[in-house]
């Protein structure tokens, strides 16, 4: 029991008194203290709850809602849920047509997963020293829950190809949690980042994403010589 509750228990009256009632006095004097004694450890035990809950080592999930408009001007919307606790932000990027890819940052490992919304494949790619900035800017900056609006005339745009490694492709067995529950029902394969495809090479998709220090990255994937 902490040193408040003791001190609170010292203040009950649990000695004998004097006088006519002295006879009955040592059981109405039991039940007090007892009393005492259940409520002090039932605020204990809730003032424990919620230090553990509000605490250092406490964490949950929050969302944030970007919007950004393309160069285009049409506005691509995108939700970052971050997970401090476990090193993860996982974007879901809403493109034209209603289609939803997912973007899984993945800081513990290293890794990015890219989870396509028109592809039976995930794509693993990992992370550069730009990657890790870009996303050290959501888990530890100010935690913003709610709705982020980028600036069309202040947002810096570019542009990332990848390519699909010949012979890269890895069991979905072999991957971590929660790469492994995202890539499930599909194919995985690893790419490497390059300058880009050349004439002779064409891009198969990109995904737009953007992160609140105004910077949006296009992701563009193409398959690499056999």
């Amino acid at each position: 029991m902490s040193s408040n509750a003791a001190d609170l228990l010292m203040l009950v009256p649990c000695s004998q008194g004097e006088g006519s009632d002295s006879a009955h006095f040592p059981a109405k004097a039991f039940w007090i203290c007892l009393s005492a004694l259940l409520l002090l450890v039932a605020m204990a035990i809730g003032l424990t709850g919620y230090l553990a809950l509000t605490g250092p080592g406490f964490t949950s999930l929050q969302t944030v809602r970007l919007t950004a408009p393309d160069q285009t001007g049409v506005l691509l919307n995108q939700t970052a849920v971050l997970d401090s606790q476990n090193h993860l932000v996982t974007l879901s990027v809403t493109a034209a047509g209603n289609q939803t890819s997912t973007v899984l940052f993945d800081v513990k490992h290293g890794l990015i997963c890219y989870r396509p919304a028109d592809q039976q494949r995930c794509f693993l790619q990992t992370m550069e020293r730009s990657d890790y900035d870009h996303v050290g800017s959501l888990l530890s900056g100010p935690q913003n829950q709610g709705d982020v609006q980028l600036s069309g005339n202040e947002t810096q745009r570019r542009t990332q190809f990848l390519g699909v490694m010949a012979g890269g492709q890895v069991g979905v067995a072999s991957l971590d949690e929660p790469l492994r529950t995202l890539c499930r029902d599909r194919t995985v394969h690893r790419t490497r980042r390059t300058d880009g495809p050349g004439k002779q090479r064409l891009v198969y998709f990109c995904i737009d994403i953007c992160f609140p220090s105004n910077i949006c990255v296009s992701v563009c994937f193409y398959y690499l010589p056999e």
